[in-house]
């Protein structure tokens, strides 16, 4: 749960005037949880987002945040300034404003967002602490190791189109892995907004890193992703896990009835949604 902007302590505000002008205003952000304080702060100066995290937990997730914002060029909200005081990490990005693309069959959206895995697929993780595989999903497979740095969110909430193109915002769960992992987390948010899994995997045979992988890793990797949201949703009634058990569920479904692969993991179906359309926790927008 996000805290108030009257949380912050009145050093962390005071620094926070200095950069964009008295008086400011605060709007909070509509969504997402991974830092204490998200808000799109307007000054006399300027007009910034914010970010800003005091609890350990939230303060790593946006110390990952920072790195890799800083670390990917054109993508990423650019980086204007950050200061720690009183126990607070605070990170200002530029403002991001647009709406979110439209990933359904045979939208030209899609033609933006191949455009930028293309491009994404070849970017390596700095030198750092990243999360790997197991540590962000939960689970792994020896081909899911790799030197690239990946988004590991990329749904449709995290996509801007702006107009300089599109835009990737939150990523604070940017993680060490083969450029593919990327991609195999994508097929779930494509099903989600009205792709079959087939349609999907079409889709994504234009992208190297896809046409490259191997088989079986695919398999293992969505039979073990449906799984673990078949999981989480037999503990929560709430309507986003159910939407990713079902969509997983799907893929795998799809992978076993082609190749033959077994698994263990239950089928947990969920009330249909769009994920294009869906507000989603652990999402941000600017």
């Amino acid at each position: 749960m996000r805290s108030a902007w009257t949380d912050l302590p009145d050093n962390v505000t005071a620094a926070i005037a200095e950069r964009v002008g008295e008086p400011f205003d605060v709007t909070p952000a509509s969504n997402g949880d991974h830092a204490d304080i998200a808000a799109t702060v307007t000054g006399p100066t300027a007009k910034v987002f914010v970010k800003a995290a005091s609890a350990d937990l939230c303060v790593r997730s946006l110390r990952y945040e920072l790195a890799a914002t800083m670390a990917i060029d054109r993508y990423p909200p650019a980086v204007l300034w950050h200061f720690e005081t009183d126990d607070w990490l605070v990170v200002a990005t530029e403002h991001l404003a647009g709406p979110h693309p439209d990933l359904s069959p045979a939208s030209p959206d899609l033609d933006l967002l191949a455009t930028t895995l293309k491009e994404l697929q070849n970017t390596r993780a700095p030198n750092g602490t990243w999360y790997d595989p197991a540590g962000r999903l939960g689970f792994a497979h020896p081909l899911m190791a790799g030197e690239g740095l990946v988004h590991s969110d990329l749904n449709p909430t995290n996509l801007i189109l702006t107009s300089s193109g599109l835009r990737i915002v939150d990523w604070a769960f940017a993680t060490k892995a083969a450029p593919w992992v990327e991609l195999a987390l994508l097929i779930q948010w494509l099903i989600g907004c009205g792709h079959t899994p087939g349609q999907a995997e079409r889709w994504m045979a234009q992208l190297p890193a896809w046409a490259a992988t191997d088989r079986d890793a695919v398999d293992d990797f969505a039979i073990r992703n449906a799984a673990k949201w078949a999981g989480k949703a037999e503990k929560s009634t709430q309507g986003w896990v159910h939407d990713l058990a079902t969509w997983t569920s799907e893929w795998a479904a799809y992978r076993r009835s082609r190749t033959g692969a077994r698994s263990t993991a239950s089928q947990q179906p969920g009330p249909a949604a769009d994920a294009c359309t869906l507000g989603l926790k652990g999402t941000s927008s600017r």
